[in-house]
């Protein structure tokens, strides 16, 4: 059979094993050390934030963001719908409600026009959102200026969960730093990875040094174990930190190869079948998964997906949107059909930064075959 082609792989880059290497010489192995001061400074510097606290994954990123913005139980988050899982579940870990809102056809993200009139909705209820959690989406950055209006307007904190769009910009500004909070995964399918891990930013210290104080048990400053409030074991390792550290010396590297990668699929793909998320002005996207999509019939997806499988070609459809999902069949959502459409007619194809000229172009071939 022939080798199997994924969606998103890690790609390592050799630079990895030296500071590994250097952990294991100082016997910094546990979630403290070195690597993870290191870590938490480039991430910091590089998105334009002032703190960053490495945490074990991106999940768990958002849970501590929004306890530290004071989210608890009864309260209400706005959240996209068109998303994963882990950008909402956090907000049931704190017995609050997420209110789901649409997307945009401009980029596929949150739609800033439902925004405000979910907000209106739920304040004419009693119910003004607690938080809000913005999605950049397979690496394509929100429209956060009219975003930001819609929030500052209501004096309602934004967390950009920028999970698969680090590296990525908004008028020059990186994704995550331009809510109060922002996250990122490191998990082994995006741009770079750790294994698993995330971070949070913020140029608000008091937030960082409060989840920081929350992602590590909650242990009291005495010499003793002591615990005043319920903590979490959230921390990264120091092990982890240094594949980071080596990981972050190619993210150039990676955002290029991923957006050449993009374009040979939009230059190659039968344009009367596949279009493509488009990049707004002013936007820049890491292109982190190349999304397509597909012209007919709604079964015509599936058996693009099927046809690829039988070829030992990973394609996946995009997010089923958090308002279809029957965990959350409950939850309020604002609605205006756009990510049903998008789930319906998407697909995300093979974008690893690995990915050879042949396997493209075979992948390529295969696509334009299936239709």
């Amino acid at each position: 059979m022939r080798k199997r082609i994924f969606l998103s792989p890690p790609h390592m880059c050799g630079d990895e094993l030296k500071f590994i290497n250097q952990a294991f010489e100082s016997n910094w192995i546990a979630p403290a050390g070195p690597a993870i001061v290191a870590f938490e400074k480039q991430i910091a510097g590089d998105n334009g934030a002032d703190y960053c606290l490495a945490v074990s994954s991106g999940t768990a990123a958002i849970h501590l963001a929004l306890i530290v913005l004071g989210v608890s139980r009864g309260d209400e988050v706005i959240c996209s719908t068109f998303t994963f899982s882990g950008s909402c579940n956090p907000i049931i870990y704190q017995s609050a409600t997420p209110v789901f809102v649409d997307s945009e056809l401009d980029s596929w993200n949150m739609d800033p026009l439902l925004l405000e009139e979910a907000i209106q909705s739920r304040i004419r209820l009693g119910r003004k959102p607690k938080a809000i959690i913005v999605v950049h989406l397979f690496g394509m950055p929100a429209q956060m200026n009219p975003i930001m209006d819609v929030a500052r307007r209501y004096e309602i904190p934004v967390i950009e969960d920028a999970a698969e769009a680090l590296g990525s910009t908004y008028f020059e500004k990186r994704m995550g730093s331009i809510g109060d909070i922002g996250i990122y995964s490191f998990n082994g399918n995006k741009i770079i990875t750790t294994s698993g891990g995330g971070s949070i930013i913020s140029s608000d210290k008091e937030l960082i040094e409060k989840a920081r104080f929350l992602s590590n048990q909650s242990r009291s400053p005495v010499p003793y174990y002591q615990h005043e409030e319920i903590g979490y074991n959230y921390q990264l390792s120091n092990i982890s930190a240094s594949i980071g550290l080596g990981q972050m010396t190619v993210l150039t590297e990676r955002i290029l190869q991923r957006r050449r990668i993009f374009d040979l699929y939009k230059k190659n793909l039968n344009n009367t079948v596949f279009s493509f998320q488009p990049e707004m002005t002013g936007c820049f996207s890491n292109r982190w998964l190349t999304t397509v999509l597909i012209a007919g019939e709604k079964s015509i997806n599936n058996h693009i997906r099927i046809a690829l499988e039988t070829e030992n070609i990973e394609t996946r459809p995009l997010w089923k949107p958090m308002h279809l999902q029957p965990v959350f069949k409950d939850a309020p959502a604002y609605l205006n059909g756009t990510s049903e459409f998008l789930f319906e007619k998407g697909l995300c194809l093979p974008s690893g930064s690995n990915l050879t000229d042949s396997e493209l172009g075979f992948i390529v071939e295969s696509l334009n075959q299936a239709q």
